[in-house]
């Protein structure tokens, strides 16, 4: 399945606009329609430059100040210390896969645990400390 698309322009008013709604978009506006299953490009119509990772990343900043703990300080410190490349390679190579397959991982234990209950099965919390114990994306705790 091919995602849906949808192009903007940013204006040097730092304004984004929507040509299919004819209209001016804020961040939140652009992260909504991202959420509804779109990819985005952002094009600035001075430079004609592909600025769509900065505004993602802008978008990434806003949901940060509304949740600080959105990325981790110590995952924040290793990306500064490690440098662009490092970081670069880790999301091109790496992160995408990672984060879909926690994704999917998390949506089959959800219809599991919904199957079980639609059976009427007990899910006690043995079985609960079971499944974190094989689950691939658990946090492990530091031991300081």
């Amino acid at each position: 399945m091919e995602q849906k698309k949808k192009t903007y322009k940013k204006y040097p008013n730092r304004r984004i606009y929507d040509n299919d709604a004819s209209k001016y978009v804020t961040l939140s506006e652009l992260a909504d329609t991202i959420r509804n299953g779109y990819e985005i490009q952002v094009l600035d119509v001075k430079s004609k430059e592909d600025i769509t990772a900065l505004t993602l990343t802008q978008i990434v900043m806003d949901l940060a100040k509304n949740n600080r703990n959105i990325i981790p300080i110590r995952l924040l410190h290793l990306f500064i210390q490690t440098g662009e490349t490092a970081m670069h390679d880790f999301f091109e190579n790496y992160f995408e896969k990672i984060f879909q397959n926690f994704l999917a991982y998390r949506h089959q234990m959800e219809e599991q645990f919904k199957l079980y209950m639609d059976l009427g099965m007990d899910f006690s919390e043995k079985t609960k400390t079971m499944i974190d114990q094989i689950n691939p994306f658990q946090s492990k705790k530091s031991e300081d």
